[in-house]
């Protein structure tokens, strides 16, 4: 109150303007302004005989009691629940509040009640999920028992928990394990459940969903990846050692391991089945189970926040797949799994990336699809398309079963026996080509001298191969000689042989 008397003397007694009095006391000019105009709109006149706490009151009267009934305090929960739709901020749930109660509080202050309250709630639920945002994906520490019928063996299943950011709806069930398949196709499942994708999935670092974990820009798994790819979804994994960035999934762990999980521990189940079908009854209590600080339960707040927000499934579920790399040989076909399939001769000596399901083989080469062959599980044997191979091997002359066959007569004739026997030997003699080179590199190991007399051997064995070849070079056998039976002359009269004539 010593300035606002310093100012009313000023500009009454000293007659200096607002800026000059401004500037003397180190004050703003509009503070003094403010100041000057209060003391007109009071009636009070200078100089005044009031105390300090007399003139405060004048100067600033307290705001007029508004009646609790024309301003009531907003409804926290419903405003919390609004923040987590899309673009929803809290200026516009003041305004709309303050249409709805025009003697309503300010914006300030109801700035600074909504987080007072919200500070009381969980630590999960002080985190701003939009609707069908994220869902949190993990596994549980605990895992449960089941029993094999015929064996007795005791085998630990694992417990596959998602939870969805705004909802806090929960998915819950068991595998045998935490590696791809299963890793895949809880998600699959998930998805189903839900009934509609969500558009980010926020993963823990384990091996199945993070190939090397990394703080910026971490390497998904290449299955993870097509898995995420067919339903339109974004992986973004939760940093290392960063709980906080999936608090949503500890708590939905825990949430489990305490409803459901405490619930079954004095049963026993003796197939994953059985004990999926205890957890589906158990997760549809906890979902429809009422929150304690918030109104209605997981189930409520799914339908009416998560459920209408999902993008819907694609047409036709996940199938599981697995991706390798290979390298396409001389004879423009790749190895996967002991068999060979085609794909364009042009990509002789390129890697592609395989993409392998239960019934198909895809290549791929810079992200395009170069090849598509139903997959087979005959080992050693060849899937070749016609449009594949080139028309007179101009790129690849030099390897022509007539050259094979030269360069094998260089070692000797037995050599070039065999190379011509496993050649002449295949629908296409280009599928010899990989044997055959394998046995010529043989001379270079062992020497062609060694060579030379295993290929007579394999000849006089009937065993030619480039495995029968290495394992008699790597026995010494090329030096044995071939072993004669010596079966004994049978009798010309015995009491044992009847001869033609007996049967008439």
């Amino acid at each position: 109150m010593r300035k606002i008397r310093e100012v009313l003397r000023l500009k009454f007694d000293c007659g200096l303007s607002v800026r000059k009095i401004a500037r003397s006391l180190g004050i703003g000019h509009s503070s003094a302004g403010d100041y000057l105009s209060r003391f007109a709109a009071s009636g009070l006149t200078w100089p005044t005989p009031l105390s300090d706490a007399e003139l405060e009151s004048h100067l600033f009267p307290p705001a007029p009691m508004v009646p609790s009934e024309q301003r009531p305090l907003p409804d926290w929960a419903w405003v919390h629940a609004e923040l987590r739709r899309p673009s929803v901020t809290l200026a516009l749930l003041w305004q709309e509040y303050r249409l709805s109660q025009p003697q309503g509080f300010q914006y300030s202050w109801f700035c600074e009640h909504y987080r007072l309250w919200a500070g009381k709630l969980d630590v999960v639920m002080r985190q701003e999920h939009r609707v069908g945002e994220k869902l949190f994906v993990d596994y549980a520490g605990q895992t449960v028992p089941v029993i094999d019928r015929h064996s007795g063996e005791i085998r630990q299943a694992q417990i596959f928990v998602a939870v969805l950011g705004a909802s806090s709806y929960t998915f819950a069930e068991a595998t045998w394990s935490q590696q791809l398949p299963d890793w895949l196709g809880s998600h699959a499942r998930c998805f189903a459940f839900l009934g509609g994708v969500p558009e980010i999935v926020v993963p823990d670092n384990l091996r199945s969903a993070v190939s090397k974990a990394h703080r910026y820009e971490p390497d998904i798994n290449p299955s993870y990846r097509d898995l995420a790819g067919h339903y339109g979804v974004a992986v973004v994994p939760a940093r290392a050692r960063k709980p906080r960035d999936k608090a949503k999934a500890e708590v939905g762990v825990q949430v489990v391991e305490r409803w459901i999980l405490a619930a079954l521990r004095n049963r026993q189940f003796f197939s994953l089945d059985e004990l999926n079908t205890a957890i589906a009854v158990l997760l549809e209590r906890l979902n429809r189970r009422p929150f304690r600080k918030l109104p209605g339960s997981r189930q409520a707040a799914f339908d009416a926040l998560d459920r209408p927000a999902l993008r819907p499934l694609p047409e036709q579920p996940y199938v599981y797949a697995e991706w390798k790399k290979a390298r396409v040989h001389i004879d423009y076909h790749v190895e996967v799994d002991g068999h060979y399939y085609s794909v364009p001769y042009q990509l002789v000596k390129q890697q592609l990336e395989v993409r392998l399901t239960a019934r198909t083989v895809e290549c791929f080469h810079g992200n395009q699809r170069v090849a598509s062959h139903v997959r087979s599980p005959q080992k050693g044997r060849h899937s070749t398309q016609t449009e594949h191979m080139p028309r007179s091997h101009r790129e690849h002359a030099e390897w022509t079963p007539q050259r094979l066959v030269r360069w094998a007569e260089q070692t000797g004739p037995n050599t070039a026996g065999v190379i011509r026997h496993i050649l002449e030997r295949r629908i296409h003699p280009t599928h010899g080509y990989r044997a055959c080179l394998g046995i010529l590199r043989l001379g270079k190991t062992h020497g062609e001298e060694r060579l030379e007399a295993a290929c007579q051997r394999a000849l006089g064995l009937g065993a030619c191969s480039y495995k029968s070849l290495e394992s008699i070079l790597r026995q010494g056998l090329e030096r044995l000689p071939l072993a004669q039976p010596n079966l004994p002359l049978l009798p010309d009269d015995h009491a044992n042989l009847r001869g033609p004539g007996y049967y008439h």
